[in-house]
């Protein structure tokens, strides 16, 4: 499998349940050969996460760090009436953004209004991924979810953190293995994260890879193997 050569979802201590500074985290980066490193805070509604305040000042961080290069996007929180966590206000000094839901501020609605309030996020131009997909705990209609992606172009991910705790994440392998499957037949973009919350994560892919292998899964519909795809994808 062709190397993954960035990690786009990634939480330093500003999220508040995270252990690393933004160094610490670029320092692994480089440790692990990555090119390019996302770091993407939670949005507001997750206990502890910074203000939103901190997304204004982005700007005072390095664009390289070690030798990684560094964008900034937001973690971002779908609520149950459809819309984002975040304040339209605080995109401006994001480079992307990712929406997801989140138990701590969000009840399960049933598959089709879950699947119907995520897409509705999906829509906002500075959203470019949606971060596992994967619980049963709020299901989602994947065939529903996998069209609107390829409509909003938005890529859906696989998220390694998922993959080491699937105690937690219900019925997480069998979901990934549903998506992914349709992402192929579909021609709908993945991406592998790390979602690391402490450095010695950044760059974890192991078992989405393993998984992306069994199932023989086209890879050429992962961005993050070519840095060039990915920013193109990401970024523009």
């Amino acid at each position: 499998m062709k190397k993954l050569i960035a990690d786009v979802h990634s939480h330093t201590i500003a999220s508040g349940h995270a252990y690393g500074t933004i160094r610490e985290m670029a320092a692994v980066a480089k440790e692990k050969n990555l090119k390019l490193l996302g770091l993407s805070e939670h949005g507001p509604g997750i206990p502890g996460t910074c203000d939103p305040f901190y997304f204004l000042n982005l700007v005072v961080i390095p664009r390289e760090l070690y030798g990684v290069e560094i964008i900034h996007g937001c973690e971002i929180n779908v609520l149950n009436d459809g819309s984002l966590s975040l304040e339209e206000r605080y995109f401006g000094q994001l480079d992307y953004a990712i929406v997801g839901i989140h138990g701590q501020c969000y009840e399960d609605a049933g598959i089709v209004k879950n699947t119907e309030n995520l897409i509705q996020c999906m829509g906002h131009p500075k959203v470019r991924l949606v971060s596992h997909p994967d619980d049963d705990h709020t299901p989602l209609d994947y065939r529903a979810l996998v069209l609107a992606a390829k409509e909003s172009h938005v890529a859906l991910e696989i998220n390694n953190s998922s993959l080491l705790k699937p105690d937690k994440r219900l019925n997480c392998v069998k979901n990934y293995e549903t998506m992914l499957a349709l992402c192929q037949e579909h021609q709908v973009p993945v991406i592998v994260n790390s979602d690391a919350h402490d450095p010695s994560y950044v760059g974890r892919f192991e078992e989405a890879e393993q998984l992306l292998q069994r199932v023989q899964f086209d890879e050429t519909l992962i961005l993050n193997n070519d840095i060039e795809k990915l920013k193109k994808f990401l970024l523009n």
